[in-house]
């Protein structure tokens, strides 16, 4: 009988690859919402840094520009005027965050400063101001928390800080065209780092909370889904269970109803019973000495026993005549495996039998019937259900002659080898001989078969 996988073996399966698959997609998304979250806080932080130094950087720029311009751009130029009034700077002082103001010319020549004004008039290196060359190519402002370090800023560290919110600003000329030169900006940078810290620090915060609440709410439903898989896996699996038991006792009704039927063909004649049977029997022990698979092997155990159930559509009379069949009667014996293949055929648990059923009379010759198939075109169980048939046939007696000895049986079989049967099979058919040489005995009490089999293997049942 051929084993059907049991629910819980599949499902199993599929109920923990389904879970699997979920848990992975929870780990995967739990990486993609950390790069995601982590993607976008850069991004907010970065944004809200250029933010406030822009901010910081316009305001601070207007100031100085408001106080400033009036004193030094003349028209189209900058001028050098070390003597500005002194009221600039109390100006300049009133800004809290302000600490020192410098303005440049292109060429890196300072034209005025709040402090040292000493430096006034000096050229610096312009490796040492690169910032100031790109503010007047670019004609914008830049803005940068700073570290003070170049030769120009000596003045600046004696302040005692160490870094500073740093700014560059172009100054335009009066019609906008050109950049006459560039404010540097020094201010105290705690108010603008302040600011950016507790942007920062909100930033994260939100941005976390709302990935952590999205990933929650993601592990809440993968949860969610796993617990409905499992349920609806073990709904399943029930219902699963129950289907199989209620297949498990169809199969059994159908083969009773088929056992019923083929006991109903050998009660029609006694000289047939334990026909079937003794057909199995022997069949078995060829495929066995064959090496079948055990799927073959049950085909044939099913085709051996129901191989004449075809006869159930024969008429009596011609089942149980005495005498030597005329062509219309032998017509109609010889529709018994056609018959017999298309009764088993609606039974799903017969139906690997359904083509030994229907093949077991053809011949390797091709001269046998319902199909006049030949050599390899036979299926090899049809083979050996049909040489297990014609043995049968050969070794029981029959109400017009008697049967044959199993010698001449035997020699009767070596005669019809490649002619009527399958060389290979009739060769595993003498191995299996030769080990359960009691198998192949006829039974007592001798055994008919219908009047269309004579032993001649021509015609065998």
């Amino acid at each position: 009988m051929p084993s059907h996988a049991g629910p819980g073996v599949s499902g199993g399966w599929a109920l923990h690859r389904s879970v699997t698959l979920l848990h992975v997609f929870l780990l995967a998304s739990a990486g993609i919402l950390f790069i995601g979250a982590t993607t976008l806080g850069w991004l907010l932080t970065t944004s809200l840094q250029r933010q406030a130094l822009d901010d910081n950087s316009t305001s601070l720029t207007q100031y100085v520009d408001g106080v400033l311009r009036p004193q030094l751009v003349r028209g189209n130029d900058l001028q050098i005027s070390p003597n500005l009034p002194l009221q600039l700077k109390a100006q300049l002082r009133r800004q809290p965050d302000l600490l020192s103001v410098k303005v440049w010319r292109p060429d890196g020549t300072l034209v005025w400063t709040n402090r040292a004004p000493e430096r006034i008039g000096l050229r610096f290196s312009s490796a040492l101001l690169g910032d100031l060359g790109d503010t007047i190519e670019r004609r914008r402002a830049h803005a940068s928390i700073s570290n003070l370090g170049g030769q120009e800023d000596a003045a600046e560290r004696r302040l005692g800080v160490d870094h500073v919110f740093e700014v560059y600003a172009p100054i335009m000329s009066a019609d906008g065209k050109r950049a006459l030169g560039a404010y540097e900006i020094y201010a105290k940078p705690q108010h603008t780092e302040s600011f950016i810290a507790s942007g920062k620090r909100v930033i994260w915060i939100v941005v976390i909370a709302v990935f952590a609440s999205l990933y929650t709410a993601l592990a809440l439903l993968v949860r969610k889904a796993s617990w409905t898989i499992k349920r609806q896996a073990m709904t399943l699996r029930a219902r699963s269970r129950e289907l199989m038991e209620s297949y498990r006792k169809l199969e059994e009704s159908s083969l009773e109803a088929i056992e019923s039927l083929n006991a109903t063909v050998d009660a029609k004649d006694p000289y047939t019973a334990g026909h079937s049977a003794r057909v199995q029997g022997i069949a078995l022990a060829v495929a066995e000495e064959l090496g079948l698979p055990s799927e073959q092997l049950d085909a044939i155990r099913f085709g051996g026993l129901f191989h004449d159930i075809g006869k159930i559509a024969v008429p009596d009379s011609i089942l149980t005549k005495p005498g030597v069949l005329d062509r219309e009667e032998y017509a109609a014996i010889k529709c018994h495996p056609a018959d017999g293949a298309a009764i088993v055929s609606h039974f799903s648990r017969l139906r690997d039998a359904v083509p030994i059923i229907r093949y077991h009379h053809e011949r390797w010759d091709g001269e046998g019937y319902p199909d006049r198939l030949a050599g390899d075109a036979i299926p090899q169980e049809a083979c050996i259900v049909g040489l297990a048939d014609a043995w049968d046939a050969m070794t029981t007696d029959r109400p017009y002659r008697l049967a044959l000895s199993v010698d001449d049986a035997a020699e009767e079989v070596r005669r019809c080898r490649g002619s009527q049967f399958s060389p290979i099979v009739v060769d595993a058919f003498f191995a299996a001989f030769r080990r359960q040489p009691a198998l192949f005995e006829p039974d007592t009490p001798p055994a008919r078969d219908t009047p269309d089999e004579p032993y001649q293997v021509a015609a065998t049942a």
